[in-house]
């Protein structure tokens, strides 16, 4: 049974039976039906329903962030910005796909030559829950552009979340079959991906479940794509602007209540600001209000799962055990819901819980670098590889920098957040290939080499 809670209250909201494997089929059936007669639209007759997407995802902005708040605990305000930005990255593809998906003409002498991108077929998308409408709407929009199909797995404590995303597609005016959710337990997924009418799958979660997804489309022969953990640093150097710097870390470490792969999680500080710097961050982390997540004041609402907060405070306690210094939070609140405080871990080092593995909610680890190099250093020890901010008023050495520190996106006085005109994803075990940009869009595509040589008379 697949059953959705809410994680403030613990009541139940919705419940549904997994589909049957004949259900199954006949979408499966449907969807190669679809992307069958879809891949043969030109790309300007694909990209209008991207056009449409938007418009309805903005209509429907209360009725869709209530959702996300509902299921998973999103404050309201962070959801409605997660639907805003999905209608955001739907237009830019449907402004930029054209151009992106073009044919690309290579001189030959006296060949006509070119390189052209022709979609994959349909894609299995396998999405967490921590951003449920924002994971779909990244791949779907560049996929669907691209002339695939995509049917959408989604983790079984959003349900009624995945049912609106494909509740969008439909509105907008897709071919019948051609987007659909799929309400099947995990153990149905490694089927789902045997099937031939699945020719490539995207994940985004934890770096276990990736190497299952990928062992299992590997032996299949599949294309992947997988968004994995992440343990992103922070880094400030002693010359960075330390007011801005601490204020940005805490919203790039609390924003989703701590819950997401590319949250800024290990505070790597040079020793001469440190203790100024966490002064500033704890007295910021302090004032976040925690409470109802529909209530728009508040910056933090439950975690999602009474699991998640477990695993959390196990970290914080086995990290406190091996020498951090607890500065903020760290206690398990009483009453119903599934809250956690903000937490601040001062003097963590690696051989340390919260350094080494990824903490998924908000629990904030600082560590204290002798100088620059230590600070690189430092940021580079894990074995994730995902996003990395660095603070420092040296643009010359940001930019040198920026080329040593392991991770697919390095922001320079910002936090690491997604843009859909930027390729997004990691490396190590945050996983590969690239989401958004042009780079996602050329993801689940043929890259195609058609060379015509001179026409012959026929004799």
């Amino acid at each position: 049974m697949i059953v959705s809670t809410d994680p403030a209250t613990g009541a139940e909201l919705a419940r549904y039976q997994p589909q049957s494997a004949q259900e199954v089929d006949g979408i499966l059936d449907a969807a190669a039906s679809a992307q069958a007669a879809w891949r043969r639209r030109p790309v300007t007759e694909r990209t209008p329903l991207l056009r449409e997407m938007a418009r309805v995802l903005r209509e429907g902005r209360d009725t869709y962030a209530a959702l996300i708040t509902a299921e998973m605990g999103k404050p309201i305000t962070e959801a409605r910005a997660e639907i805003d930005k999905c209608a955001w990255t739907c237009d830019y593809y449907a402004d930029h796909a054209p151009a992106q998906l073009a044919d690309r003409p290579v001189t030959s002498n006296a060949a006509e030559s070119a390189v052209v991108y022709d979609p994959l077929g349909v894609v299995l998308a396998v999405m967490p829950w921590n951003y449920p409408f924002w994971q779909f709407f990244r791949f779907a929009a560049p996929a669907l552009a691209a002339g695939n199909g995509a049917l959408l797995k989604h983790a079984n404590n959003v349900p009624q979340c995945a049912l609106a995303v494909e509740e969008v597609v439909r509105k907008a005016g897709a071919p019948e079959g051609l987007c659909r959710t799929l309400l099947v337990e995990v153990g149905q997924v490694a089927g789902l991906i045997a099937d031939p009418r699945i020719a490539a799958v995207t994940l985004t979660g934890s770096t276990e479940v990736g190497a299952i997804v990928a062992a299992q489309a590997a032996a299949v022969l599949k294309k992947q794509v997988l968004e994995l953990g992440g343990s992103d640093p922070f880094v400030v150097l002693a010359d960075a602007d330390i007011a801005q710097a601490a204020a940005t870390a805490v919203k790039a470490r609390y924003v989703n209540a701590g819950q997401s792969c590319v949250n800024a999680k290990r505070f790597i500080v040079e020793e001469a600001v440190a203790d100024e710097f966490v002064q500033a961050f704890t007295a910021a982390a302090a004032a976040l209000k925690v409470g109802d997540p529909t209530d728009p004041d508040t910056a933090i609402g439950p975690m999602a799962r009474a699991n998640l907060r477990d695993t959390l405070h196990d970290q914080v306690r086995r990290s406190v055990a091996a020498g951090a210094v607890l500065a903020l939070g760290g206690e398990v609140p009483d009453g119903p819901g599934c809250y956690y405080p903000p937490t601040v871990l001062d003097h963590v080092r690696p051989g340390t819980a919260a350094f080494d593995e990824e903490t998924f909610g908000p629990v904030a680890a600082v560590t204290r670098a002798a100088d620059a190099d230590e600070a690189v250093a430092l940021a580079n020890r894990t074995e994730y590889g995902l996003g990395a901010a660095l603070w420092t008023s040296d643009l010359d050495r940001a930019r040198r920098l920026a080329r040593v520190l392991d991770a697919g996106a390095v922001f320079v006085n910002g936090m690491v957040a997604s843009d859909p005109r930027l390729p997004f994803g990691g490396i190590k075990k945050s996983g590969y290939g690239r989401e958004l940009g042009a780079e996602g869009i050329r993801e689940f595509v043929n890259v195609k080499t058609v060379w015509i040589g001179p026409a012959v008379p026929a004799t």
